[in-house]
């Protein structure tokens, strides 16, 4: 799958996905601090050299490392941020080529949440 074929969600989308999905899965493959100093809140953490491993862990461990559910690759709202969205392009291509069909990449990134919700 090319990289030109990953779906991306704006600001909007993602805020509108947050008030009403409770099948959201937010992953920030941010590294650890870019994440101390800020989040997306429900977002989980894992670096984008990590995301390919831990897509591909077994359900008891995955949650073990980080705390939630692993989703299942045709979970509807799996979506990837970094601080840009270079990194979680790259994130989301991973999964979509793991078999996460429903994976998006949230290009706006930390950066424009940041700026948008005024932390």
């Amino acid at each position: 799958m090319a990289q030109q074929d990953i779906k991306e969600i704006s600001y909007e989308d993602l805020k509108a996905l947050m008030e009403k999905s409770q099948n959201l899965f937010l992953v920030d493959v941010r590294t650890k601090e870019e994440v101390d100093k800020g989040r997306i809140p429900g977002s989980v953490h894992i670096p984008v050299d990590t995301v390919a491993a831990a897509l591909s862990m077994d359900p008891e461990e995955f949650k073990a490392k980080y705390g939630v559910t692993k989703p299942l690759p045709d979970s509807p709202n799996v979506v990837f941020h970094c601080q840009m969205g270079k990194r979680g392009a790259s994130a989301t291509h991973t999964a979509l080529e793991l078999g996460f069909i429903s994976a998006q990449n949230y290009a706006g990134g930390y950066r424009e949440w940041s700026g948008k919700e005024g932390k």
